[in-house]
């Protein structure tokens, strides 16, 4: 249901066109969702283009029953929906690593990701609301699936 969901928002943005919209050239903040028990993410961005730019979270977790650490890197691809109102979808990789009193282990995904964006011009705030379904092989999660919906909080610069 999920991936009908995803797959129905992005075939709806292409009847958007692409704009020459201003994007930040770097953000930095935090990306707060439960991140498949992660939870916040310390996140970057990194403009390349107008339409384009790189997204960096590292998320982790550290407490008496397991310590961990996860990283994703996302390509994204942004359309103006109006002035400083913008969506992105974008895809990417990832990885990882636990270690807990019973086992540890490490593992690689890919990522994709959709999501609307507010750019306020008046304060250097950048704020998102975006899903990301993640897909992994051994040791990503029991069922190699995990997905998040998540706030972003940035400040550009």
């Amino acid at each position: 249901m999920k991936t009908i969901i995803v797959s129905a928002v992005m075939l709806m943005g292409l009847g958007f066109v692409a704009n020459a919209q201003e994007i930040s050239k770097n953000a930095i903040g935090l990306r707060i969702g439960n991140n498949n028990g992660f939870g916040a993410e310390l996140s970057y961005q990194k403009g390349l283009s107008n339409n384009n730019q790189l997204e960096a979270d590292f998320g982790w977790r550290n407490n008496d029953d397991v310590s961990a650490f996860k990283l994703t890197g996302i390509y994204q691809w942004i359309w103006e929906i109006d002035n400083e109102f913008n969506w992105y979808a974008g895809a990417g990789v990832g990885l990882g690593s636990w270690n807990a009193s019973t086992n540890s282990g490490s593992f690689v995904y890919v990522a994709g990701n959709v999501g609307i964006e507010y750019n306020f011009r008046e304060v250097p705030l950048l704020i998102s609301l975006d899903y990301r379904p993640e897909f992994g092989g051994n040791g990503y999660f029991d069922t190699n699936y995990g997905s998040d919906i998540a706030l972003g909080i940035r400040y550009k610069f």
